[in-house]
């Protein structure tokens, strides 16, 4: 919904520049004098209604135009890209430097996006909505939006750039060439809805300067709860784009030029070029000409019709305040998602890993997030809307939380849907200059959950640390545990994710986002916590780790919990022992993909599998494993009368073996009927992949 419009002396003001009229001019035309056109302008006045409409005849526009001022009069100004010139002095950049702040991956930007988003909720009442839109373009789509990007204005500057033998340049390359070979570029489109949207003037302090005019501008105003304090997350829109080039849409929550609707800019990252005689920095701008003598002719951000955020493929759908980003040319510089399926499930598992637990809610309060993911081509669904469910990818983590959120939790584990809650101690230390001689700090009782994992875990026996907006910051794994030990899941709630307000929450907030780096994927020294607080802040986050592995020790050595299933060391056999192994299995584990099945005359299934596999240095060698799933107790294991090698694997004595670098393995197998329990027909076969017992991978 449109606003009233802005006040008239800055509405004036702006059209006589866009139509390059004086004051002077337009009280020639009008009949008055200039100390009248100027008393307008400087809102120490406002002309009457009858002038008013002679002020829309000297403009050749609407008298309801001048009257509501929600929006420009037409004068025809075109879009254009503007390119800042290089400087005086002779410096150069050969690239954003901020943009190598982050890897250049979609498991980062999903993380630094969402996490931003969460940042700019604005009815705190309700979750802040995210959706990622993977979009292939080829043929006649994409002639269309290049056309619409001014793509042959471009062309020159890229070349240029792309001539350098700088790190970036030779990434042009490559991209230039990828996209002439196989006339295609992939789109990333990151919207958020219930947020605030790029509010503020064009240059000087706010939301929209941060983000499109700055570098290290964090510019946060979520009262302390913000994930992120160094400006930098925003880079990784930039990252991801092999061409260094993100659109942008807005609808702002409060107006801008009397408007809301379809706030819409495009700025590029290139290095230092020269194009035609004529030196360029880095930047550039997609936009509208500005008018103001101070900014002349500097593209800025216009207020677009709905056919024009078609063509740029930034349609929003609703009227909420948010903003939209699009990513030209987004790639997964990690190498591990090459195929559009591969990138939507990778966006997916992103969303639920970082923002799981703000995607739970209580029965008091609902989630702070929701979030989805939707992949086309030319228009056409490749993979349709899926909905982030935190609960799918981290059940025991999300029981852990909402039992808290609904104060169902208790002091010991007795049954496997249990939660137990302890607190764990963390001394602030004072500011620097702050504190009274041997003040040791202030205490804050963060709040840790622990419960029994769940069998489809693939990790566990960990502690997931959050705070503010219960974003995952780190993982943490407790020491010294007891021997045999049941696999558990906890969560570490600190600051304001413990729900609590307060002074103690508010400084262990503050003192949490000190200790954590650009990518706020830990807790512990930075340059930022060791220069504002005392001596021994560093101490206090280790004594902090310390106490959180004790508090475990106390929770799952209390009492031995009844779970269906069987004993602990039964059920690490048939499950995938995720943390076995060494560090290189951070790369991931092997999944199934796709089963296709049928049952044979003799009453076998006969089955093909469809196994993807992370990078890792060594062979995998894996063992399938075919059961019946049925209502109750465990699910039997049947035997297999035949299994062979498909696609990229061999067979070796039961065992999958597949060599290091292979992406994709394919096996076909049929079962022993001997082995079943009932028949075929009155069952479900369930096939998992597991580790081999003696395997090296």
């Amino acid at each position: 919904m449109e606003h009233r419009g802005e006040e008239f002396g800055p509405w004036l003001a702006r059209q006589l520049h866009r139509m390059d009229m004086s004051q002077s001019d337009l009280a020639a035309r009008l009949g008055l004098t200039r100390a009248a056109v100027s008393a307008w302008v400087n809102g120490r006045a406002e002309p009457r209604e009858e002038t008013k409409r002679s002020l829309a005849e000297v403009f050749g526009t609407n008298p309801d135009l001048v009257d509501s001022r929600t929006s420009d009069i037409s004068t025809n100004r075109p879009l254009r890209w503007h390119h800042r010139t290089a400087h005086a002095d002779g410096g150069r950049e050969y690239g954003n430097a901020a943009a190598f702040a982050f890897d250049a991956d979609v498991a980062v930007l999903a993380r630094e996006a969402t996490q931003n988003a969460l940042d700019e909720r604005l009815d705190v009442k309700a979750p802040v909505r995210v959706h990622y839109t993977l979009h292939e373009l080829t043929g006649e789509h994409l002639s269309s939006f290049l056309a619409a990007l001014q793509w042959d204005e471009l062309r020159p500057h890229y070349d240029r750039a792309a001539a350098a033998e700088q790190k970036v340049s030779r990434s042009l390359r490559a991209a230039l060439e990828e996209l002439e070979s196989k006339n295609s570029l992939l789109l990333l489109r990151v919207d958020d809805f219930n947020a605030n949207g790029l509010t503020g003037p064009e240059y000087q302090d706010g939301r929209y300067a941060a983000v499109v005019r700055r570098q290290l501008d964090s510019h946060k105003q979520s009262g302390g709860r913000a994930g992120g304090s160094y400006g930098l997350g925003k880079a990784t829109l930039w990252a991801a784009s092999r061409f260094g080039l993100v659109l942008i849409n807005s609808t702002l929550s409060e107006p801008h030029e009397g408007r809301t609707q379809r706030r819409v800019i495009g700025r590029l990252d290139l290095p230092w070029r020269q194009v035609d005689g004529e030196a360029f920095a880095g930047p550039a701008w997609f936009g509208e000409p500005d008018a103001d003598p101070a900014h002349k002719d500097v593209s800025r951000s216009w207020w677009a019709d709905e056919e024009t955020t078609r063509r740029l493929h930034l349609e929003r759908h609703t009227g909420e305040p948010g903003t939209s980003f699009l990513v030209v040319g987004a790639h997964d510089a990690s190498g591990d998602a090459e195929e559009l399926r591969d990138l939507h499930d990778k966006v997916v598992r992103s969303l639920a890993d970082g923002f799981w637990a703000a995607m739970v809610g209580g029965v008091a309060a609902g989630p702070l997030l929701e979030a989805r993911v939707s992949t086309f081509r030319d228009g056409a669904v490749v993979v349709p809307e899926e909905r982030v469910d935190p609960y799918t990818r981290h059940p025991a983590l999300s029981r852990a939380l909402q039992a808290h959120l609904d104060g169902r939790t208790v002091d010991s584990l007795t049954a496997e849907d249990q939660v137990a809650r302890a607190e764990v101690p963390l001394i602030v230390t004072p500011l620097k200059g702050r504190g009274r001689a041997r003040d040791k700090g202030r205490e804050h009782l963060a709040v840790l959950l622990l419960t029994p994992a769940a069998d489809a875990d693939e990790r566990h026996s960990r502690v997931v640390c959050m705070r503010g907006n219960r974003m995952t910051i780190t993982e943490h794994r407790p020491r010294e545990l007891p021997l045999g030990t049941m696999p558990f899941q906890a969560v570490l709630l600190a600051g304001y994710a413990t729900g609590r307000s307060g002074e103690d929450v508010a400084l262990a907030e503050e003192f949490l986002r000190a200790s954590e780096p650009p990518e706020h994927d830990r807790w512990d020294r930075t340059e930022e916590l060791t220069s504002l607080y005392e001596r021994g802040a560093v101490s206090r986050l280790k004594e902090f780790r310390s106490d959180v592995d004790k508090a475990v020790r106390a929770l799952v050595g209390r009492r031995e919990t009844k779970r269906a299933g069987g004993p602990a060391a039964l059920r690490e056999l048939l499950t995938w022992d995720a943390n076995a192994g060494t560090a290189r299995r951070t790369h991931g584990f092997p999944t199934v993909r796709g089963v296709t099945a049928h049952v044979q005359e003799s009453g076998a299934w006969s089955v093909v599998v469809e196994v993807r596999l992370p990078l890792v240095e060594d062979p995998w060698r894996l063992t399938p494993v075919a059961k019946f799933d049925v209502r109750s107790g465990g699910r039997p294991v049947i035997g297999w009368a035949a299994l062979e090698a498909e696609e990229h694997c061999r067979v070796e004595q039961g065992d999958l073996v597949v060599e290091p670098g292979v992406r994709r393995a394919v096996f076909r197998g049929v079962t022993d009927p001997a082995t079943h329990p009932v028949r075929s027909g009155y069952a479900r076969l369930v096939v998992e992949v597991q580790k081999a017992r003696g395997g090296s991978a």
